[in-house]
């Protein structure tokens, strides 16, 4: 626990406490919201004395002095024009065919968490069910999810979210229900001071349907300070599908601390797929997945290219609970200058889950001899019938490869581009959706040309 006097934000966040007490809507969500604010103040924010954040020094990003609030945007304020245009230039950008006033996809904008309807392009709620966490909380499935999947017992970030959000998103796919259209979600942050903004989110997939959300991040040019934690909650049920694509960019003075966490039930799949590219000072993805029941299956895909001082921190857990579960995790690094990334993958297979099927690669290159990378993968076994391996690889640049490139007339730039779509070709193969794989190597290719 860090010396919280050396945080202004502790003070607000301890000050504006009793105003996010009266946004419960009932005396459960009230006092979940008070046991887990008594635990933010008990754990206190991490130091890297804690194990889960030995090599990511959060204390450096939480000095600034934050505004602890969030404000709804409507179309008559500059904030609303300025996130306008900003993603209209983000379409463009983002290829046609994912237009969602197209055929691509359907479009959910939010400003600094919050809902921009109109700004959003939304399905009918008979395919997918989009509204602002605070006016969900009499929906079934949020009483029946919500605070139940993410744990905040042991987790000062995820406990501080539980007790001060102020609002996010609810999505709710129904029974049996297949979208003709991926759901792409612009998540816009904007703020002419220093803020700390604390969305939440409940994304719920029933029985035998299926569901592609698409999550992308911009802001303006200014270096003004965000922080940005957040916390997703994910119930995918029997024999549901549900394909998670993060698109993590940003600007310096962006520190990102987000916490996916899902349940399975027997035979559903989660595939999710995280590309962390330069801007943001700080990412720190937490994701952790808990396959309850027999027969399933998870698939997570990371790859990111950090660049300058940038850090970049994935931390996995898959909890094998039942038999014949299967996952899979391929992560992938690219780091540049004096960036640095940290992987720390964990699978756990509980005693009752035999014929469990489970897999974990880490591979990193690194372009600078000033840049680091610390790679930890971890198994715990308690079931003796399992498959299960793990592996990290840390190396440079092929030198003998790049000049063989050179020697056949490619420049060094474009040959350096070639063999990091060539090392991130594992990762990018698995996105299914075409324009989205393509954007996603233009980006890598323009963040290459700057390297």
């Amino acid at each position: 626990m860090i010396n919280q006097l050396e945080t202004p934000l502790y003070e607000s966040l301890v000050s504006k406490f009793e105003i996010a007490l009266l946004q419960g809507n009932d005396d459960r969500s009230r006092t979940l919201r008070q046991e887990a604010f008594q635990t933010f103040k008990t754990l206190g924010f991490p130091s890297i004395k804690n194990e889960e954040w030995k090599y990511t020094n959060v204390l450096p990003f939480l000095k600034d002095n934050y505004i602890a609030e969030n404000t709804p945007v409507t179309s008559g304020t500059g904030y609303f024009q300025q996130a306008a245009k900003l993603v209209s230039a983000h379409l463009e950008a983002v290829q046609n065919s994912l237009k969602g006033e197209h055929k691509g996809a359907y479009r959910l904008v939010t400003l600094n968490g919050l809902i921009v309807p109109e700004l959003s392009v939304l399905p009918s709620s008979s395919e997918i069910r989009v509204l602002p966490l605070s006016e969900a909380t009499d929906q079934p499935s949020f009483e029946q999810h919500f605070g139940h999947i993410a744990r905040w017992e042991d987790n000062a970030f995820v406990a501080l979210n539980t007790a001060m959000y102020s609002d996010g998103l609810f999505i709710e796919v129904g029974k049996n229900t297949i979208p003709d259209k991926p759901l792409h979600i612009v998540n816009v942050l904007l703020s002419d001071a220093p803020v700390f903004v604390q969305p939440r989110h409940l994304f719920v997939v029933n029985a035998g349907a299926q569901l592609e959300i698409i999550e992308t991040t911009i802001s303006d040019d200014t270096t003004i300070p965000v922080f940005v934690n957040g916390v997703t909650e994910i119930a995918v049920a029997t024999g549901a599908h549900f394909h998670h694509y993060d698109i993590q960019t940003g600007r310096n003075g962006m520190r990102f601390v987000q916490r996916t966490e899902a349940t399975q039930e027997r035979h559903s799949n989660y595939s999710n797929y995280t590309f962390t590219l330069p801007g943001a000072d700080l990412v720190r993805n937490n994701l952790v997945l808990h396959l309850n029941e027999a027969d399933l299956e998870s698939h997570l895909y990371g790859l990111y290219l950090s660049a300058g001082t940038q850090l970049i921190d994935n931390h996995t857990e898959v909890h094998h609970k039942m038999p014949r579960g299967e996952s899979n995790q391929l992560y992938k690094g690219v780091l540049l200058d004096k960036s640095k990334a940290v992987f720390n993958g964990k699978i756990y297979v509980y005693e009752d889950a035999q014929k469990t099927n489970a897999f974990q690669q880490s591979n990193n290159i690194l372009f600078s001899d000033k840049s680091t990378v610390n790679a930890k993968p971890q198994l715990e076994i308690f079931a003796d019938d399992v498959k299960c391996s793990h592996g990290t690889t840390i190396g440079q640049i092929n030198k003998d490869a790049l000049f063989y490139l050179q020697s056949r007339g490619i420049s060094e730039a474009t040959a350096k581009n070639l063999m990091v779509n060539a090392f991130a070709f594992d990762v990018t193969q698995k996105v299914k959706i075409p324009a989205l794989r393509t954007y996603l190597e233009q980006l890598i290719a323009v963040e290459m040309e700057k390297a």
